[in-house]
């Protein structure tokens, strides 16, 4: 499955089938929207229920003679199931339709491969390709004899040349997983640099469709790319926004998520997907106007957990508010006063300020507003403190001793103190209000 193979879905018939076992059905309109998003025209669609798959064909001998019908009658160039096929149910249904045959998982990779623009995002599209294309690989050779090919054995070239190919694709897979190694180190290390310098990363994640990037665009005065269309954005784009009391902080907006998402491309983001575990805040959001918002939050959760973010800090954000009526203006809180929920519009600004406010708030949790008063023996914790991007104001008492002015986040006020032998505790003299560092470390009150 190479990029090329997928530039054209021409002329396209979409089957649906409904199986008993399967909880959460694949919606039928959603399939058509990935259809046109990977540049098909859906010329029919066809739909059926089972008790249970065809080993051979999926949909059973009468249903594929009513879409190889459907293709001659309506000149399909490809036919998309609604569900994910065995390499041999591929084959099969190839031979009885004469037109490509895909998957909703190969319609996915499809697409992904016409939005990748980044260079991490094409090495990542190519790997979930490859690897979804290894069980697939015999479809080249059928034509060839299929015993086993060697000195001493009896049989032919087909074996062996599945055998190269399959040597082909297994070096190819490892080169690019070396290659990705080397993104990853790079993200890492700027990674650190944030985590260095302090600054909050706010991470947009939701299902396909949901609105991000239009969001991110009103919120960051960027220019993403947004349409209205599954997976307009793939690649991730980070910005830089000053938010009120917690300044500097980074917004990065990630490829929205879909239901079943494919494994192997679920496995070849990871590392970008990763960047959400490591993330202060995430950013949900949500279409409230869809109906199946509720299914989709769960989806986004799935994935969510499968990158091990399901324990990062949430704030669910409504978007679309526009589209429905009475959209509450407020921010919804829950019994503690937690911020959990934010209704906006990306194209209006509707709620914008609320959702600032609620993020404001959310990534102060962790900070403390306070002031220390220092000697002048305590110059390296007056240091760690600036270094740390801790000062917020500096002055000095009739004494000479210096206040300064504090934002800190407790981990780093915690790591300060230990660096300083207990310096920040010793000579804290807190102005403000009593504060708990953490359960191990805190600030005493010095008369």
């Amino acid at each position: 499955m190479t990029q090329t193979e997928f530039e054209s879905l021409g002329s396209t018939l979409l089957v649906h089938v409904e199986l008993p076992q399967i909880q959460s059905q694949e919606d039928l309109k959603e399939l058509q929207l990935l259809a046109e998003s990977g540049g098909g025209a859906v010329v029919c669609s066809i739909s059926c229920k089972r008790e249970n798959p065809d080993p051979s064909t999926f949909i059973g001998s009468g249903k594929v003679t009513e879409v190889a019908d459907s293709v001659r009658a309506y000149e399909v160039d490809t036919v998309i199931f609604n569900n994910k096929l065995t390499p041999a149910q591929e084959r099969n249904l190839e031979k009885a339709f004469g037109v490509r045959v895909m998957d909703r998982v190969a319609l996915i990779l499809t697409i992904f491969a016409q939005r990748a623009r980044t260079y991490e995002g094409k090495l990542q599209v190519e790997l979930a390709q490859l690897q979804y294309e290894q069980a697939r690989l015999v479809r080249g050779w059928t034509h060839l004899e299929r015993q086993k090919g060697g000195f001493g054995l009896r049989g032919g070239p087909g074996e062996t040349q599945i055998e190269l190919d399959r040597r082909a694709l297994r070096e190819r897979i490892s080169a690019i997983k070396k290659d990705l190694e080397v993104v990853a180190s790079r993200r890492e290390q700027n990674r650190s640099k944030r985590k260095k310098n302090s600054v909050p990363v706010v991470s947009f994640v939701g299902y396909t469709n949901a609105g991000k990037s239009t969001l991110f665009n009103r919120l960051t005065n960027s220019d993403v790319y947004a349409a209205n269309q599954l997976f307009a954005t793939l690649d991730p784009t980070l910005r830089t926004v000053s938010l009120p009391v917690i300044g500097k902080a980074v917004f990065a907006d990630t490829v929205g998520f879909i239901r079943h998402l494919p494994h192997d491309l679920v496995a070849a983001f990871r590392g970008t997907l990763e960047e959400t575990a490591q993330a202060d805040l995430l950013l949900h959001i949500v279409d409230c106007s869809d109906e199946h918002k509720e299914s989709n939050i769960e989806a986004v959760n799935a994935v969510l957990e499968q990158v091990g973010a399901q324990d990062v800090k949430t704030l669910i954000v409504y978007n679309k508010a526009d589209l429905i009526s009475d959209s509450p203006v407020e921010i919804i809180r829950d019994d503690t006063g937690k911020a959990v929920r934010v209704y906006v519009s990306a194209l209006s600004g509707f709620g914008v300020e609320n959702l600032l406010s609620a993020v404001s708030e959310l990534l102060s949790d962790n900070l403390c507003e306070f002031t220390v008063k220092i000697g002048s023996k305590h110059g390296k914790l007056r240091s760690l403190l600036y270094a740390s991007k801790a000062v917020a104001n500096e002055s000095y008492d009739e004494q000479g001793n210096c206040l300064l002015e504090l934002k800190i986040k407790a981990v780093d006020a915690a790591i300060i103190d230990s660096k300083t032998d207990g310096d920040l505790s010793s000579t804290c003299t807190l102005l403000k209000k009593p504060w708990i560092v953490s359960n191990e470390f805190d600030f005493s009150l010095v008369d």
